[in-house]
């Protein structure tokens, strides 16, 4: 294989930057040259993954570990509103900028292919202006639009039969291209400012036609029965911890001795977004207070301390990071706000999950966990601790849930999803045609 080179581009947020960091990392090892333009608060992931960093320009980058501080539009949103304004805040108004500096990258360092996460349009703008291969990296649940899917932010089950399709069909005319009416005219106008047509295309139509990676496997997604054949599934996709012994908290040793005597041990997540830990942490805290289990939670403890208006719960522990490498063989269940990459790296042990997605994407990822019956969808991100101990107890005692939760593990083992995915890569740079259909030897 020759040497490539290859620009990659991604918003500035951690769900986007580390599965691509993985990505970026097979690529570079494989002897390939990659120019990373991404924001400054993650110069040191771009530099450690081996790629060169170009930092993206101050109108685009933003800290991602207080959005709605970063884009006032967000405050007080919730819903169907919380998530076009998003859209529109965080994805398509910058997509113009975004162009102009990829095109300024691509005249300075003359790249084979661009890959950028799903949410970088500018990536999109360049594809068509250039005729640049260029390949999508997925970061959460598939949304390509399909008449056996409804629309994506509705969390609905995937079509029964031609009943369910026709319905599907006319909920997508009503949500995609109704109630996203805006976001859709928005990106209309981020063409026409690159100097395109305006077109027909929907916001959940923008993706790569020529290679989509869906880091995830087939059994966690709903069946399509005309799947675009740009779409490879290729596995969890995340950077490994270099030391997963690393970091370890003070308490550790109790979580080791909860699992020598068979105690449960449950974690407690809230991720990157919506961390505000009176939503899910706080309320899961007190709801497991009274159970024979014990509990980590990734969150400060001062921040806990004050949500719950006094002391911590004896058979909690916390700590701001934990060593997920190390921990998560060491647990029975998972309680998360349903973060994407999260979610997979828990599959990937088998462990059954008991999600709380309320913003963002999140209700899609929830609703994909419960469809796979690896979990609970909670159906709101700010339970009651009754909602949450009641669904804890269901995937630590039903078989069920943990018989699933193996059972995609065992799936997403026969995936080396940066080996795969820098593979295609390699075929669509080499190419310059669309990738379609498994690479020799992958399933």
């Amino acid at each position: 294989m020759p040497c490539l080179r290859l620009l990659v581009a991604t918003v500035p947020m951690t769900g986007h930057m580390r599965p691509m960091a993985a990505l970026v990392q097979a690529l570079c090892a494989r002897g390939h040259e990659v120019a990373w333009q991404a924001g400054r608060n993650f110069e040191s992931l771009v530099r450690a993954s081996g790629a060169g960093f170009l930092p993206m320009a101050a109108d685009t980058d933003w800290d991602d570990a207080d959005l709605e501080a970063a884009f006032p539009a967000l405050r007080g949103r919730r819903g169907l509103a919380r998530i076009r304004a998003h859209l529109d805040a965080l994805f398509i108004e910058p997509a113009p900028r975004q162009w102009r500096a990829l095109q300024a990258a691509c005249d300075d360092f003359h790249p084979d292919a661009l890959l950028a996460d799903q949410a970088h349009l500018g990536a999109a703008l360049l594809h068509e202006t250039r005729g640049l291969p260029w390949a999508t990296l997925g970061v959460s649940a598939l949304g390509l639009p399909s008449e056996d899917t409804a629309p994506f932010g509705s969390a609905l089950p995937p079509a029964r039969g031609a009943a369910g399709r026709r319905l599907n069909r006319l909920l997508n005319a009503l949500v995609l291209r109704g109630l996203f009416a805006g976001t859709n005219a928005a990106w209309r106008r981020a063409r026409e400012a690159a100097g395109l047509p305006a077109g027909r295309q929907m916001y959940f139509e923008v993706a790569s036609p020529q290679l989509y990676l869906q880091p995830t496997v087939p059994g966690f997604e709903y069946p399509r029965r005309a799947l675009p054949p740009q779409v490879h599934f290729i596995g969890p996709l995340w950077p490994r911890d270099a030391a997963p012994a690393a970091g370890q908290p003070a308490w550790w040793a109790d979580v080791e001795a909860a699992r020598r005597l068979g105690r449960p041990v449950v974690l407690v997540t809230q991720g990157t977004l919506a961390t505000r830990v009176s939503d899910l942490i706080a309320p899961a805290l007190r709801a497991l207070a009274v159970e024979d289990v014990l509990v980590v939670a990734t969150a400060d403890p001062a921040a806990v301390a004050a949500a719950l208006g006094g002391a911590v719960p004896h058979n909690a522990r916390l700590a701001p990071f934990v060593p997920y490498g190390a921990l998560l063989p060491l647990l029975s269940a998972v309680v998360t706000n349903g973060g994407y990459g999260g979610v997979q790296q828990a599959l990937a042990h088998g462990l059954p999950l008991v999600v709380a997605g309320g913003s963002e994407e999140k209700p899609e990822i929830a609703a994909r966990v419960a469809w796979s019956g690896a979990g609970v969808d909670l159906r709101t991100g700010r339970p009651s601790a009754r909602a949450v101990r009641e669904a804890v107890r269901r995937v630590l005692v039903e078989p069920g849930f943990k018989a699933r939760a193996g059972a995609l593990a065992v799936e997403m083992a026969r995936y080396d999803a940066a080996g795969l995915g820098a593979r295609l890569v390699e075929r669509l740079a080499t190419t310059r045609a669309g990738v379609a259909g498994a690479l020799p030897g992958v399933g």
